[in-house]
């Protein structure tokens, strides 16, 4: 028979389908494939293209088409016709799109659907797909049971226990071909494992968020797109998730709640145990910019991590607290993944390198949240906690904010003409405020957009009440208003007195106290380098000499207490001016 239709057909077949007809001339398939009929060696011939397919897909090709869509513009025209009956839906073979082993590629088209046709490399790829779609179909019903069935459930618990020895990279494909035959249990550990390898993704796991014993980790993680704006069906992305979770049993009020903490910061991972007091160490490192601290206190607990249910492998809750989600970089996630934890046992994976570098040379670099027109204006403040910082230099009634991104926190914060009560020549700032690797408190506003100039007020003096302070201030050359070069000040003082103090713009250069030979400006702003030289010359000699360094992960990528500072200008004299202009976005310059 086979032979008979190639005689026919004038071509020899693929091997895969050569084989499905020596075992099987014809194959009834459940109604739910599409496709019910696939028709012997007598029934199989040319396509054809009854519909005219052909131009309608040559229209699209383009001046540039890539070769699989030209592959599939000539389909139509030399395929072979499989199905006998179905639902609008063809099974075609393309002679003209053969790989290596001398297989066509199936296309599946559903006429019916307006969509490309689905390729499978071969006539086996396209049965095995049918055949884990059969299972797929049928895995609600208790009474389907079978040697693939049960071959699957145990490579899904396979999985799980190796998933909790740190043997994630084994466990990944095993869950993928359970998951392919609709296992149960297969997608919501599959989920932890690509959830935390990408852990800005986005997954979710059904009904396992309404068991008591997993929501306090799976919800607050399902809850992170809805509740950052993510979510926009019909138009009232909150109802629609809420109303997703209110179907699963989930109480109204509580996932409110937990939206409203995600949005505004205040949700805490608290998980019970020895794991969850670390979790809570963590964020005190973290809150104030030692996140390669914390990640180390987080990575050295992880073994102590136990499992609320058979169903989670993961501490996946880490990811949507405010303070240390940001820290679970992909890099990191792998490492939670690779450890064993819940009482198992096995190899500790190789630690992932700290992320924040030594100094201040980094601040030079292009970061991903800061624009080319931003400055920077720093305040360092030696022997004192963070928190007593907006005492020294907030303005009035200044008070630590939650722990939120610092660039959001800059752009969002009001400017002078929209505040009662604050004069327009006045530049108060949004810092962010954390302590130093060296022990140094430190604010920061790492997206100033004002310039310095002769109104400029150092919050040295003022910061240095109980200790030594510096002030370190950078604006890059600006073509607003006329040509003003890149400038840049320090200044130092102590117990209320400014000890030295320098401001270099372009080739102007002004000094004042007492300067030590190695902050020399004379040194440090040599006129045949470039300002980008100069600059680093300057950060690595502040790092050298007065021990600066700043947290560059929480700066960027963190989440850090904000308070906004008093002005950094003072009033204008009589006799001055100042001028004031908004833009676009509520960006400003004074």
């Amino acid at each position: 028979m086979i032979a008979a239709a190639e005689e026919r057909l004038g071509r020899r077949l693929p091997p895969s389908y050569r084989e499905f007809l020596a075992v099987s001339d014809g194959w009834h398939v459940d109604q739910t494939a599409g496709v019910y009929q696939l028709g012997g060696a007598a029934d199989i011939d040319w396509f054809r293209d009854p519909f005219g397919m052909t131009p309608l897909y040559e229209e699209n090709l383009g001046d540039d088409p890539r070769e699989e869509e030209v592959l599939l513009a000539g389909m139509w025209r030399r395929a072979l016709r499989l199905e006998t009956d179905s639902d609008m839906s063809y099974a075609l073979l393309d002679p003209g799109d053969v790989d290596e082993d001398g297989e066509w590629a199936l296309y599946l088209y559903k006429g019916w659907g307006g969509e490309w046709p689905d390729r499978y490399p071969s006539f086996r790829a396209y049965m095995e797909a049918m055949y884990r779609g059969f299972h797929c179909d049928r895995v609600e019903r208790p009474d389907f049971v079978n040697a693939t069935t049960r071959a699957q459930d145990a490579r899904v618990e396979e999985a799980r226990l190796l998933a909790l020895r740190g043997r994630y990279e084994e466990a990944l494909p095993l869950l993928e071909e359970a998951f392919s035959f609709g296992r149960p249990r297969s997608a919501v550990l599959l989920n932890q494992l690509r959830q935390l390898s990408a852990p800005r993704s986005s997954r979710g796991y059904g009904d396992l968020a309404a068991d008591p014993r997993y929501l306090p980790e799976i919800l607050p993680v399902e809850a992170i797109a809805p509740a950052h704006g993510e979510w926009r069906a019909g138009g009232n992305g909150d109802d629609h998730w809420l109303g997703m979770t209110a179907a699963r049993g989930i109480a109204r009020q509580s996932a409110e709640a937990l939206l409203g903490a995600l949005r505004d910061g205040s949700h805490r991972y608290a998980p019970p145990g020895p794991w969850g007091r670390a979790v809570a160490e963590a964020r005190e490192s973290a809150r104030w910019g030692a996140t390669d601290a914390a990640w180390r206190v987080l990575r050295d607990a992880l073994p102590l991590w136990e499992a609320p249910g058979p169903l989670l492998i993961a501490p996946v809750g880490l990811l949507a607290d405010p303070v240390l989600g940001p820290l679970v970089t992909p890099e990191r996630g792998r490492e939670i993944l690779a450890t064993p934890r819940a009482g198992r046992t096995g190899p500790a994976p190789e630690p992932v390198p700290d992320l924040d570098p030594p100094g201040l040379a980094w601040l030079t670099e292009p970061a991903a949240n800061r624009q080319p027109s931003d400055g920077y204006r720093c305040v360092w403040v030696e022997g004192i906690d963070p928190a007593g910082l907006p005492a020294l230099i907030g303005e009035e009634d200044a008070a630590l904010s939650p722990p939120v991104d610092p660039l959001k926190a800059s752009r969002q914060a009001p400017r002078p003409h929209e505040r009662e009560g604050v004069e327009l020549w006045e530049d108060r700032a949004v810092v962010a405020v954390g302590r130093t690797a060296e022990g140094w408190a430190f604010a920061v506003d790492g997206h100033s957009l004002h310039h310095l100039d002769k109104l400029f007020l150092s919050p040295a003096a003022a910061a240095s009440a109980s200790g030594r302070a510096v002030v370190v201030r950078r604006d890059p050359r600006s073509s607003f208003p006329g040509d003003r070069p890149a400038a840049f000040h320090l200044s130092v003082a102590e117990r209320g007195e400014e000890l030295y103090a320098f401001t270099v713009r372009g080739a102007e250069v002004r000094c004042s106290g007492a300067m030590p030979d190695a902050l020399d400006p004379a040194r440090l702003f040599r006129p045949e380098d470039t300002e980008p030289d100069r600059e680093l010359r300057v950060l690595e000699a502040l790092h050298t000499e007065l021990g600066l360094s700043l947290p560059r992960f929480a700066l960027t990528r963190g989440r850090l207490h904000t308070f906004t500072t008093r002005s950094w200008t003072r009033a204008p004299r009589t006799g001055e001016g100042y001028a004031y202009a908004c833009f676009g976005h509520g960006r400003h310059r004074p």
